[in-house]
């Protein structure tokens, strides 16, 4: 919905005839807010295409910015806020970016006496606030997005699966194992057994803060896919007080070996590998 054709045409021929004068009093305005942490170079450029885009929607009803039209408004607010949520600002001043432009617009209207273009400049400014709110919530999009990505990534790096020896793969898990990162570990354990033809595969929970109904749920997936692809699991950091806990819950681990460390894990493996571990006596 657009206003009246001849005052609308008015406010934006104001704004395209103002262009340089607004986009640097915006930037400046930008500029004071963000206290520096943007460049002015870095601002006039993002605002530059930002009142590009503007002009042609100055005329419209703020109360329907999801229309075809704001496609590409939408679409530079979306990468804008992506761009100051991975440079860390913050929501507030993500959108103040977009209200600064209030100011310059309201100075350069002050002293026009026309009802109709007052009127005019109000249903800009509640553009501007509409533009503001979809900044807002493209921010919150952009954000929410980083973290779950970050999460994935550190989920990755915290499950490494490691071959220490030939035929032999080894899992160390540390914190909680919930069924997201048991997911990970089995994708992962079962890529690698594919990739080295291993038969063998330790699951060291030595790191685990707690074992519970859950986590040996969790822990018998991975043996039972695992043994799927013909591998034998073997889990192991099952200290004293573990072994009570597993006792007291009636928790049942069937035919699977388990052992106290790593290292009694990893002689059991080489073992059934064929390879003979003997100590070797100094002096």
């Amino acid at each position: 919905m657009t206003a009246d054709a001849g005052h609308a045409r008015r406010l934006t021929e104001l704004l395209r005839t103002n262009a340089e004068p607004l986009i640097d009093k915006w930037v400046g305005d930008a500029a004071a807010l963000l206290r520096g942490r943007s460049t002015r170079a870095e601002l006039e450029t993002d605002f530059r295409e930002f009142f590009a885009a503007l002009l042609p929607l100055a005329d419209h009803d703020s109360s329907d910015v999801g229309g075809p039209e704001f496609t590409e408004m939408r679409s530079l607010l979306d990468e804008y806020s992506r761009a100051r949520v991975r440079a860390g600002f913050t929501p507030s001043e993500t959108a103040a970016s977009v209200f600064s432009l209030k100011q310059p617009v309201f100075e350069l209207t002050a002293d026009d006496t026309d009802p109709e273009l007052f009127r005019e400049v109000l249903a800009f400014s509640r553009l501007l606030d509409a533009l503001g709110l979809l900044t807002f919530e493209a921010y919150s999009r952009a954000r929410e997005g980083i973290i779950r990505e970050q999460s994935e990534q550190l989920l990755e790096l915290t499950t490494p699966v490691v071959k220490i020896w030939e035929g032999v793969l080894a899992v160390p898990l540390v914190g909680t194992l919930d069924s997201a990162r048991t997911q990970v570990v089995m994708e992962k354990l079962l890529e690698m057994l594919v990739d080295t033809g291993s038969e063998h595969a330790i699951i060291d929970i030595t790191g685990v803060f707690a074992v519970d109904t859950q986590v040996a749920q969790h822990l018998l997936k991975t043996v039972v896919a695992a043994r799927l692809m013909g591998a034998e699991c073997i889990v192991s950091g099952i200290r004293p007080q573990i072994a009570q806990t597993i006792v007291a819950l009636g928790i049942e681990f069937g035919d699977i070996v388990t052992k106290a460390s790593l290292a009694d894990a990893l002689r059991h493996a080489l073992r059934r590998e064929g390879v003979e571990v003997v100590r070797n006596e100094v002096g």
